[in-house]
């Protein structure tokens, strides 16, 4: 098993259905219910540990899907509010070192998820079929329609949930 990419990476295509796009919304909005049930009852020093040699443990983990999703609704309002707009990118190993520097609460970056989550499936759910279409551009990664957005954002939380499998199920 490739550790890096456990489910593999993304894979999107514009012709997408009904049904694909139902899955992307149920997998964000399950994913914080998903992490609590994987992390409880584990120690802090399970909470502590890497996935893999060089990667992030299960809190930096979740403190980076707080940050990227929290991201994610700014880029769903330009995409909504502006044409194309370019987003800015951002330090994402400085963020997650931020929530340890500061000694932020797990249990304020699992509340804030949840939140989080919340309000971006409440987006995805409003859009029409030319909102839908609406594009933003990532300056690293190219153009994203909104419904590519929905796609990368549920696979990128079914990633992330495997990495904290990878050190969950070790450990059980």
């Amino acid at each position: 098993m490739n550790k890096q990419f456990p489910i593999g990476k993304l894979t999107f295509s514009e012709d997408y259905s009904s049904d694909q796009l139902e899955q992307w919304l149920d997998d964000i909005a399950l994913l914080p219910e998903r992490i609590r049930n994987e992390i409880d009852g584990c120690s802090d020093d399970v909470l502590l540990s890497s996935y893999r040699e060089g990667g992030w443990t299960v809190r930096q983990v979740i403190s980076h899907l707080l940050d990227s999703h929290s991201n994610a609704i700014m880029r769903l309002k330009l995409a909504l509010t502006e044409d194309n707009p370019t987003i800015r990118p951002y330090d994402q190993d400085g963020w997650v070192d931020i929530e340890f520097q500061f000694e932020i609460p797990l249990e304020l970056t699992l509340d804030m998820l949840e939140n989080t989550h919340e309000k971006m499936v409440r987006i995805y759910q409003s859009l029409d079929d030319e909102q839908w279409k609406r594009t933003y551009i990532n300056p690293e990664a190219g153009s994203f329609s909104l419904a590519k957005s929905a796609a990368l954002y549920a696979w990128h939380s079914n990633h992330h949930l495997a990495h904290i499998r990878l050190v969950t199920q070790s450990q059980k």
